[in-house]
């Protein structure tokens, strides 16, 4: 983990997803491609299966999911389109806007919060 992404501030980015999910297996290389692009933030790839103790009672119904957020404040939980160049024009913008806060805030800050309580994640590979 690098220390940028240790800051109380940092930029999280959690794709849910399935071993299964014929999608999630086409979109995971590109997903590593856009943490690349984006070294400030820590990109995490989490099977949602895998990792029910994260992923708790969540009901993802579509692949990819996307949670999005900075320090413990979440801004996204939701699905996206499996092209990198819109989850990257969403992560420039939300970089931006203060405001943006997801749909169903307790949702997403209840898994934000198991995120970060799991020590054990694994960083997308850069």
């Amino acid at each position: 983990m690098t220390q940028e992404n240790t800051k109380p501030d940092a930029w999280w980015v959690v794709c849910l997803c399935a071993a299964w999910c014929g999608t999630c297996k086409q979109y995971e290389q590109s997903f590593k491609d856009l943490a690349a692009q984006f070294p400030q933030m820590r990109f995490v790839w989490l099977d949602v299966e895998d990792r029910e103790d994260v992923a708790g009672d969540l009901d993802v119904e579509t692949f990819p999911s996307i949670l999005v957020a900075r320090g413990s404040q979440a801004k996204f939980l939701g699905p996206v389109l499996p092209q990198t160049g819109v989850l990257a024009r969403m992560l420039e913008s939300m970089q931006h806007d203060a405001a943006a806060k997801p749909a169903d805030v307790k949702e997403a800050q209840d898994l934000l919060q198991r995120v970060l309580q799991a020590h054990d994640l694994q960083e997308v590979l850069r």
